[in-house]
């Protein structure tokens, strides 16, 4: 068999850029759906504003754990597409469709039974209450097509086929906005919704991107070698499901903890009045959609760095994934300059409180700092899902977010008794420079390991190795 053609630099890196810009616009569709929804519920009442506001803090952790989860199955099919094990791809897309049921399901069984009492704790007023768990029922039912979509996007992306995520992200954000305009505030005779509007807008478009994904997926010449459906369906099997588990739930922890980390600093700076809340939420907003860049760069180098050791060139993956961490420095110098350059003029959208503006200008600032140690982490942390490291990655941000960021966010926000009077916001947001820079510390130490034991230097190895020469990559 004649060799595979050597790393190249410039050639890798277009091919990153290429593959991960997909991934980014089809992420940023999806926030839209929900930004769309909260726009929406704004211009109908108070009352909506709130509910669809306090819903989406619900239903939106399980959301990234679910997807989390479903995620596990793209470094599984990008390393059978690397050997060409097309065969070999059936079981998992099958049994991930059943994962996929389950998380569905469950999910939709927690927002409907559990989110009314969570509620109830809040003590919110009693017309925002019942407002949003009206919300809540309706748009749990699109959960487990949702489910579904992510796990046939997982399918695709293991492929290197990450452009259908971005064309059905855009029709569920246009079937989303074309039914909360409809329902929301009422036209053409039909009534007003309000929130439930926007429930029945995002749950229609979740079974929209379901839909078009499957319709897609049957028909594109793309995923014809991998015949999945060729012996029927198959019931699900216990030890595929534990496989895929086992790469799949550590990764859905893992940015589980991240968004509840966010979520517990929200509940804890609370004691600083509105202006601090208000800011707090536009700082984090901004950064969020900012983020979207190194987190679509660590998905495209879980598909990369998979489909390299698939191909049994375990060398080329280690490349792959420290050469996808100079295209993560490179992010986050252009997250840092449109920080920079342009903070004021987007808060300007947001807000014309200037007092809230200058506290989240502040903010935005400190941003500018954790970047790198944040872009950094995100493409670390996809590397070691390429090689299905995914325990440990679950372990190293639960540490890094948890124990140290939130952490040292209540030791230099609130102080130490008499001894340290603590920064308050400032403090917290100290917080997130330290957890995110422990975490690309740690994984950066742990892709090290992980590349060298895959790829020991050549010095080591009495003779280069030919390709195709290792174990055969089996799920």
């Amino acid at each position: 068999m004649s060799a595979l053609p050597e790393f190249n630099r410039k050639s890798a890196s277009a091919s990153l850029i290429r593959m991960s810009m997909p991934i980014l616009v089809g992420q940023l569709a999806q926030m839209g759906i929900s930004t769309g929804n909260v726009i929406l519920a704004g211009h109908s009442s108070t009352v909506d504003l709130a509910a669809v506001s306090l819903g989406a803090s619900l239903w939106v952790p399980l959301l990234v754990l679910m997807n989390g989860i479903l995620m596990g199955l793209t470094p599984v099919i990008a390393q059978l597409f690397g050997a060409r094990r097309f065969a070999d791809m059936a079981d998992p897309v099958q049994q991930n469709c059943w994962i996929a049921l389950c998380c569905g399901i469950i999910a939709a069984v927690l927002i409907y039974l559990v989110a009314p009492s969570l509620l109830a704790l809040m003590s919110v007023p009693d017309d925002v209450q019942q407002a949003a768990t009206r919300y809540l029922e309706v748009m749990a039912f699109g959960m487990p097509g949702l489910a579904f979509y992510f796990a046939l996007r997982s399918w695709s992306d293991g492929l290197n086929h990450t452009k259908p995520g971005l064309w059905i992200s855009l029709l569920g954000l246009a079937a989303s906005i074309a039914v909360g305009v409809l329902l929301v505030p009422g036209i053409a005779g039909l009534p007003r919704l309000g929130a439930v509007g926007c429930g029945l807008a995002s749950a229609v478009s979740m079974w929209v991107s379901a839909l078009c994904m499957w319709r897609y997926v049957a028909k594109a010449k793309v995923y014809r070698p991998v015949e999945v459906w060729k012996n029927g369906l198959q019931p699900p099997r216990l030890s595929s499901i534990m496989a895929l588990l086992k790469v799949g739930l550590p990764i859905g922890v893992a940015v589980f903890s991240e968004v509840t980390m966010f979520s517990v600093i929200a509940l804890l700076i609370s004691v600083y009045g509105t202006i601090t809340i208000a800011a707090h939420e536009l700082a984090l907003n901004i950064t969020g959609v900012l983020f979207m860049v190194p987190m679509s760069l660590g998905i495209a180098l879980t598909i990369r760095v998979g489909t390299r050791l698939g191909e049994q060139q375990p060398r080329t993956a280690r490349k792959e994934a420290w050469n996808g961490m100079l295209l993560a420095v490179l992010g986050a110098l252009i997250n840092a300059l449109i920080i920079w350059f342009f903070a004021r003029q987007i808060l300007a959208i947001y807000t014309s409180n200037a007092d809230v503006m200058a506290l989240a200008l502040n903010l935005l600032h400190l941003t500018m700092i954790f970047q790198l140690s944040d872009s950094l982490q995100a493409g670390l942390a996809g590397a070691l899902r390429g090689y299905k490291d995914t325990r440990a990655v679950m372990l190293i941000t639960l540490t890094a977010y948890w124990p140290i960021g939130i952490g040292s966010g209540i030791v230099l926000g609130y102080g130490v008794g008499d001894a340290f009077e603590g920064f308050g916001i400032y403090g917290f947001w100290t917080g997130f420079i330290i957890s995110l820079t422990s975490a690309a510390i740690m994984l950066a130490m742990r892709l090290h390991r992980v590349a060298r034991r895959h790829a020991p230097p050549s010095w080591l190895l009495k003779e280069t190795p030919a390709p195709h020469s290792y174990p055969q990559t089996k799920l």
